[in-house]
């Protein structure tokens, strides 16, 4: 379990990791995205590794893009951790394994089956393919662009703070077995 939360860690902060691309430094092609949408107060634009620092707009985008997604996955990782608590579906999710039998949180791991995991990783495979959770354009309603920024800004941030959410509620889950671990590493109580 240890091993799963560090590897989800990971997996988060290796979606904004800086690329091992060489990156042209021509001043054309470099921006200074201090006034991007997602630049809010009271933070301003809130990069403290300098990951955006000397990148293309192309490179930027791309960040944005997987920042997008992080944060809807993380939005619906939200409903899908809180809903089981106040509603169950009728049935079963596999056979003789009735969805009211499946634990809350990080202990429905290990009671799926094998084969819903693989659905599971199929679907999301498929629609990471498809390319349809990090975009702005899909769905996006005929709004003036002042108020079409306004809402993008509402969007990044909402799934800024489910992505810190979740890790909370993830980390919750798991008080005993991460406190345990943080207090194994040297460096934090030494």
């Amino acid at each position: 379990m240890k091993l799963a939360l560090l590897s989800l860690l990971a997996g988060y902060a290796a979606a904004f990791a800086p690329s091992q691309q060489t990156v042209t430094t021509s001043a054309l092609s470099m921006s200074d995205y201090s006034s991007e949408i997602g630049a809010q107060p009271p933070t301003g634009f809130f990069d403290p590794l300098k990951l955006s620092k000397g990148i293309s707009p192309e490179r930027f985008e791309l960040y944005r893009t997987a920042e997008m997604k992080h944060g809807r996955v993380a939005m619906l990782a939200i409903l899908g951790y809180i809903a089981p608590e106040t509603y169950r579906f009728p049935g079963e999710l596999a056979y003789g394994l009735k969805f009211e039998d499946v634990p809350n949180g990080l202990d429905a791991i290990g009671v799926v089956p094998a084969l819903g995991w693989a659905q599971i990783v199929a679907f999301v495979g498929s629609v990471e393919y498809a390319g349809v959770l990090g975009d702005f354009e899909i769905g996006k309603p005929d709004f003036s662009p002042d108020v079409l920024a306004r809402r993008q800004a509402q969007e990044l941030t909402h799934g800024r703070l489910a992505m810190i959410a979740i890790l909370e509620l993830l980390r919750h889950d798991r008080y005993d077995e991460v406190g345990e671990l943080i207090r194994g590493l040297p460096f934090i109580y030494n």
